[in-house]
């Protein structure tokens, strides 16, 4: 796998870079652009290594890449305009995928294979982005102090019999703004507001750490009730570490609205880039994300749920948390009502 920097000549953009991640090493670029493809990466798992090198086997094509937070990388690619060596942005959350858009960051891209594989909900209409596997949004709770069947619904989250037993992060995090954005989509601004001030009346401590924090912190007793996406927990129930096992021995889960809408989902997508130089070699690289190979390594290597129907999950913690039924809600509009659902949540307090 060949590795690319590019130097960067306006020097505002020095403090944005900063936060961008080089993987280590660097190779000389190929003779010929159309044999790599160059990736701008918000994914930070070991993991995909090895689906970058299942494509490049299959396909012959190499993979140059850099990795940074999400919002750096669109920052980069319109700073860097025309002369970007970008071929493909692969981000995680409908949300930030809706604002790189949004920016002017992708191009519409025509492929049959891919409309018939990913789900209608889960992809961009005019094809310029797709998501590529999906992680759930699982409410946690503490075996020792909450009865199974007790907690079945995010809307439960704000009964005020839950008073001070709910832990979750931030309400500026990307996951959250994505989860307020469905309720808004399924309740209204008014109400999803209301329950959001309900979750907030509800807090056993003010939002802080990741999602594992918040499971974690179940598993402690701070509080009885957490929020979190599914594999974060898959990655405690395949830890060797004792304290990780003792964690998901003391929590119990549960996929929430099964009796309804189904439980909100999110996905991790690419798109080609407005300004790539290999746009043919990006679209093989999302159609090889959307393989049946591909897909599996997703489940296996990071916990994550496939996309494409019949894709086999091969995960033993995956098919431990169990079969659910998942909100059929376009993901489109988990941006599209982000920033109402940011100033519901600032209103409500929720930090």
């Amino acid at each position: 796998m060949h590795i690319f920097r590019k130097t960067l000549a306006p020097l505002a953009l020095f403090a944005t870079l900063a936060s961008l991640v080089l993987t280590a090493g660097c190779s000389p670029e190929p003779d010929d652009e159309n044999s790599v493809i160059n990736i701008y990466s918000a994914r930070h798992y070991q993991s995909d290594e090895a689906l970058y090198q299942a494509f490049t086997d299959a396909t012959g094509i190499e993979v140059q890449r850099i990795e940074g937070k999400d919002d750096a990388l669109i920052e980069r690619i319109l700073q860097e305009g025309a002369a970007t060596p970008a071929d493909l942005l692969f981000t995680v959350d409908a949300g930030r995928l809706w604002r790189a858009e949004q920016a002017g960051v992708f191009q519409p891209v025509e492929s049959p294979l891919l409309q018939q594989r990913i789900p209608a909900q889960l992809r961009h209409p005019e094809g310029k982005w797709f998501g590529f596997s999906s992680r759930a949004r699982i409410i946690y709770y503490d075996k020792e102090r909450i009865e199974p069947g007790a907690i079945t619904r995010y809307e439960d989250l704000a009964d005020p019999r839950w008073e001070g037993e709910v832990c979750i992060r931030s309400g500026s995090n990307i996951y959250n703004l994505s989860l307020m954005s469905s309720m808004i989509a399924a309740h209204g601004l008014e109400d999803a507001e209301a329950w959001a001030r309900g979750v907030v009346a509800n807090f056993a401590r003010d939002p802080q750490g990741g999602d594992t924090d918040q499971i974690r912190a179940v598993a402690a007793g701070e509080c009885g009730i957490a929020l979190a996406n599914s594999y974060y927990f898959a990655r405690l129930m395949t830890s060797d570490d004792p304290a990780d096992r003792a964690v998901v021995e003391r929590v119990g889960w549960v996929f929430p609205n099964q009796e309804g809408r189904g439980t909100h989902v999110n996905v991790s997508g690419a798109g080609i880039v407005a300004n790539a130089s290999n746009a043919a070699g990006a679209l093989e690289f999302l159609e090889f994300l959307a393989s049946p190979d591909a897909q599996t390594r997703f489940a296996r290597g990071n916990n994550e749920y496939p996309v494409v129907e019949g894709a086999a999950l091969d995960n033993p913690a995956l098919e431990r948390l169990g079969s659910f039924k998942a909100d059929p809600i376009d993901a489109r509009l988990y941006g599209v009502h982000q920033a109402e659902a940011q100033r519901a949540l600032d209103r409500a307090g929720w930090k």
